[in-house]
């Protein structure tokens, strides 16, 4: 007679596909506040710290999103440094709303693009995205000759700009509190409503989510505009909280964004990952970067860092999922 092996809540635990990154961004967190607990909890360090990782966790999070449903967008950079330039372009001429809802459409329009090209055409993403990370990259160029404006002292002052770029909790920037926000809507999302069964589903077997009456190609086009959406508002709060820019924006931004995601236990395979965990990664990195610059490290290496823990990251996730749960890896 076979018996059922008890499920501990720390088995329960280790089968969740963020198990990893919270294990690991804990552990971040204790070594560097043991190391140097001065620079890591002074106001300056949290600040900052907070203030990038919402950035890159907003994007990571949309990035998750079509992940999980087995597509990919690399064009993500891009798209952030389009949308935030778009708004400090448009304002002077549309006001600070409609340029913001103006620029946000910019970022959603690409997405949906993108997907149509993908999931109509039978293309690549890619191949799409990667494509659509040199045009945009390009567009900033040809629209801008180089040279972007920047917000006057009054725009900077307006309500809705502060609503993204003020500090008006804690002392912390309104794009920490806005990420968190986002976390929180998205993890709901994907765990408690039909999409994110759908999207989950669409990554396990395409073609079985397709038999159970999942629209397949409606649900990654979603995910698509998803994607652009929040690499666009990430672009919005950047530039709210910081309205002195360049055209190199966001340049790179989509290899860390999808570090992230991977970090934190988001399969590549699709089907397997959460909200939580891309944000976990997002935080990981960060904190490693600071205090990499903390210790003085060469700007450089930190790319090779994340070339480094990205891979670790993906084999270390694949042995726990094949060990703990027989999960589909490929």
């Amino acid at each position: 007679m076979a018996v059922a092996t008890r499920k501990t809540p720390a088995r329960r635990f280790l089968r969740r596909p963020d198990a990893a990154i919270i294990i690991g961004a804990v552990s971040v967190f204790v070594v560097f506040a043991v190391m140097n607990p001065v620079i890591w909890f002074s106001f300056f360090n949290i600040r900052n710290i907070t203030s990038f990782t919402a950035i890159l966790g907003l994007v990571a999070i949309g990035e998750a999103l079509l992940i999980l449903c087995r597509e990919i967008d690399v064009s993500v950079g891009s798209v952030y440094g389009v949308v935030g330039i778009a708004f400090v372009s448009f304002e002077p001429g549309l006001g600070v709303t409609v340029a913001l809802v103006a620029a946000l459409l910019i970022g959603a329009a690409i997405g949906l693009l993108n997907g149509i090209l993908v999931v109509r055409f039978g293309l690549s993403s890619l191949i799409v995205t990667l494509g659509a990370l040199l045009f945009y990259r390009g567009l900033i160029y040809l629209t801008t000759g180089g040279t972007v404006r920047s917000f006057t002292s009054e725009t900077e002052s307006h309500p809705i700009v502060q609503l993204f770029g003020g500090n008006w909790l804690l002392g912390l920037e309104n794009g920490f509190w806005w990420f968190l926000v986002t976390v929180g809507l998205f993890t709901y999302l994907l765990t408690r409503r039909r999409y994110g069964n759908q999207l989950l589903a669409i990554g396990g077997s395409s073609p079985s989510a397709a038999s159970r009456g999942v629209r397949v190609s409606t649900v990654k086009l979603l995910a698509f505009v998803i994607c652009s959406f929040m690499a666009g508002f990430a672009g919005i709060v950047t530039l709210a909280n910081e309205p002195r820019t360049n055209v190199n924006i966001g340049d790179g931004l989509e290899l860390q964004v999808i570090a992230a995601a991977v970090i934190g236990g988001v399969l590549l395979t699709g089907g397997r990952g959460t909200v939580i965990g891309a944000a976990f990664g997002a935080f990981f990195l960060v904190a490693v970067r600071s205090e990499l610059v903390a210790m003085g490290a060469p700007a450089d290496f930190y790319i090779s860092f994340v070339g480094f823990i990205l891979v670790a990251a993906a084999i270390l996730n694949i042995s726990i999922q094949r060990r703990l749960g027989g999960v589909r890896v490929a």
